[in-house]
């Protein structure tokens, strides 16, 4: 009745968001995508070169194993190494407020202000949230960062992430000739297919459709794909020196 919402206008309000800031949806969707490209392009070069069937599997495992430790080495080094940087800038926001409380309740009133706030509400809200100082370390921190200190992503899920999806990624081009396969159109068409299907999945965290999506990272193998059988045609597997 007085336009304040209460419990009732509560009940039955339940949406959910997905969970994007975990660490493990870019590290997933970069790995499937980079396991797919790399190898793509891999049995698109050594194929288009004349290498066999058995060369081809070499190459592509070989570039399995390798991207998938790489990947993963490289997630958990750069999430690792950015959540040391947050830590830093948190210390720094914490001692700030410990030496210049005032001026940062002022500051945060000023922020509030600035998003559209009243003066008075501003700074209502930047005093009451000061009364509680680890409140008051998140807030700033999250208004002047982006970041909430709780909700860090973790190394380590960014890490098994990537290496178990680039494994999957990269195993799609090579199922045909595992299966006892030795046509390189037949191939390339699984991993095409592979590329589509990953692409849309992921429109499911965006507001991309499912059709872009997947066209769009089919575009990128190809591009791949193309670069590295003209590199293989051109040049053969019969060179020696």
């Amino acid at each position: 009745m007085n336009g304040v919402p209460d419990a009732a206008d509560l009940a039955g309000h339940n949406h959910h968001h997905a969970d994007v800031s975990g660490g493990w949806l870019r590290a997933a969707v970069f790995g499937a995508m980079d396991g797919l490209v790399t190898n793509i392009a891999l049995v698109a070069g050594v194929g288009g070169g004349g290498a066999d069937r058995h060369t081809i599997i070499l190459t592509g495992m070989a570039g399995l194993v390798a991207g998938a430790f790489s990947m993963a080495l490289g997630e958990f080094a750069s999430v690792d190494t950015q959540n040391d940087a947050v830590a830093n800038e948190v210390a720094v926001e914490r001692e700030e407020i410990r030496i210049h409380p005032r001026a940062e309740q002022a500051e945060l009133a000023q922020m509030y202000e600035e998003m559209g706030l009243t003066r008075s509400t501003a700074e209502a809200m930047a005093r009451e949230v000061h009364g509680n100082p680890e409140l008051a370390l998140k807030v700033h921190v999250a208004q002047e960062l982006g970041v909430d200190v709780d909700e860090q992503p973790s190394p380590w899920l960014a890490a098994v992430s990537s290496f178990l999806c680039f494994s999957i990624g990269g195993l799609i081009p090579l199922i045909s000739f595992l299966l006892g396969s030795s046509s390189l159109p037949l191939a390339l068409l699984i991993g095409a297919v592979g590329l589509f299907v990953v692409g849309a999945l992921t429109s499911r965290f965006t507001t991309r459709s499912w059709l872009l999506s997947g066209l769009r990272q089919l575009g990128f193998g190809a591009l791949a794909a193309g670069a590295t059988y003209l590199v293989g045609t051109l040049i053969g597997v019969g060179i020696t020196g």
